[in-house]
C-alpha cells in the first residue's frame, strides 16, 4: 500500500458544561459534542523518516515538527505496532486553525486511521480512540463523529441520537486564543464571583431537541461554560455573537475555547443570510457554512488510474 487517506470532520460543542478542577489537572468535564461538515484531509505514506507538510488554512501558523498532534499520532501508534514510525504526512486543512472546533484532534485521530491501515495493524476503532485519548480529549470523538456526550476530559463517549440535518455558519476570528488561558480566566470569574462550582450534566432540553430535531429548541438550548471566559480575554467576541443574532440565527455560542462562534440557523437560506450579515458586520475575519451531525473518520477510496 503506497498512501493511505483519511477524511475527518471539525466539531463544534453544543454544550460544553465545566466542573471543577481534578486532582490530574484537568476540570471535570460533560461536552456535547456535534461533527460538522467542515474537513481536513490526512495522507500518509512510506518515506525516510517522519516528516509533515500542510496546504489550505492555517499554513505558517500549524507546527511541521514533532509537537504536531499528528506527529505523536504516529509515534503513538508505531511504538504499540512494533513498526518503525517513518511516514510523510500531508494534512489537507479545511478546519480553521486554533478556532476551537478540534482541528489539532481531528489531524490526529485521522492518521491513527490513515496508519493503522497503511501498517495493516487491524486494530479495532474503540483501540484507535482510546489511543486517541492519550493524545487529547477531543480526538477519540474526531474518530466517532456524529453526536455524543463526552465526559471525564470529554474522552469518554456516549452517542447521541439525532434527527435531520442542523445549519451552520461559523464566524472567524483573527488569530486564537489559548486553550490553557481560557480554562484559566473561567476559574479566576468564577472564584471571583465567589459562586460554587457546578457539577457538569448534560442539558436534558438539548438531548431532547436533537431527538426531535427541533432547531429553534435547541439553539436556545446551546451553552458554553467557557464563553464568558474567552469574551473576557477577547472582548470583540460579544460583537461577533451580537451581529449573527441580530441576523435571525436560532442561537449562538462561542465554540469551545474559541474564538470561533457559531451560529445555528433556521435553513441553508437562512445560513447564507446570517453568514452575509456577519460579513458585512466586520466583526470576524470570515466566515464558513455548515451541517450536521456528519460522521467521522473515513478512509478515501483510492482513485482508479486514467
Amino acid at each position: 500500500m503506497s498512501a493511505v487517506t483519511v477524511s475527518v470532520p471539525a466539531k463544534v460543542n453544543l454544550q460544553l458544561a465545566v466542573g471543577a478542577v481534578r486532582p490530574d489537572g484537568f476540570h471535570e468535564l460533560v461536552s456535547v459534542f456535534h461533527a460538522v461538515s467542515l474537513f481536513d484531509e490526512v495522507t500518509v505514506a512510506p518515506a525516510d523518516e517522519l516528516t509533515i507538510t500542510l496546504e489550505g488554512e492555517g499554513v505558517g501558523e500549524v507546527p511541521l515538527d514533532r509537537s504536531n498532534l499528528a506527529a505523536r499520532a504516529v509515534e503513538l501508534l508505531a511504538d504499540r505496532l512494533g513498526q518503525d514510525p517513518a511516514v510523510h504526512i500531508h494534512i489537507r486543512k479545511g478546519i480553521p486553525v486554533a478556532g476551537g472546533m478540534a482541528g489539532g484532534s481531528a489531524d490526529a485521530a485521522a492518521t491513527l486511521l490513515a496508519c493503522d491501515t497503511l501498517w495493516r495493524g487491524n486494530t479495532p476503532r474503540e483501540m484507535l480512540r482510546r489511543l486517541g485519548a492519550e493524545l487529547g480529549s477531543d480526538v477519540p470523538f474526531s474518530d466517532l463523529g456524529g453526536t455524543a456526550i463526552g465526559t471525564g476530559r470529554g474522552e469518554r463517549l456516549a452517542a447521541v441520537p439525532s434527527v435531520g440535518r442542523f445549519h451552520w455558519v461559523f464566524a472567524l476570528a483573527d488569530g486564537g486564543l489559548s486553550t490553557p488561558a481560557v480554562y484559566g480566566e473561567c476559574d479566576r470569574l468564577r472564584a471571583e464571583a465567589g459562586v460554587p462550582v457546578p457539577e457538569p450534566a448534560p442539558r436534558e432540553e438539548l438531548i431532547a431537541a436533537l431527538r426531535a430535531g427541533d432547531a429553534p429548541a435547541l439553539g436556545a438550548a446551546l451553552s458554553n461554560d467557557l464563553q464568558d471566559a474567552a469574551i473576557s480575554l477577547r472582548p470583540s467576541l460579544a460583537d461577533t455573537l451580537a451581529a449573527g443574532t441580530a441576523a435571525g440565527a436560532l442561537g449562538a455560542l462561542v465554540s469551545g475555547s474559541g474564538p470561533t462562534c457559531a451560529f445555528l440557523a433556521a435553513d441553508e437560506d437562512a445560513a447564507k443570510l446570517v453568514a452575509r450579515a456577519l460579513e458585512e458586520s466586520g466583526t470576524c475575519r470570515t466566515t464558513r457554512i455548515a451541517h450536521g451531525p456528519v460522521a467521522g473518520t473515513k478512509i478515501r477510496p483510492v482513485a482508479p488510474p486514467a
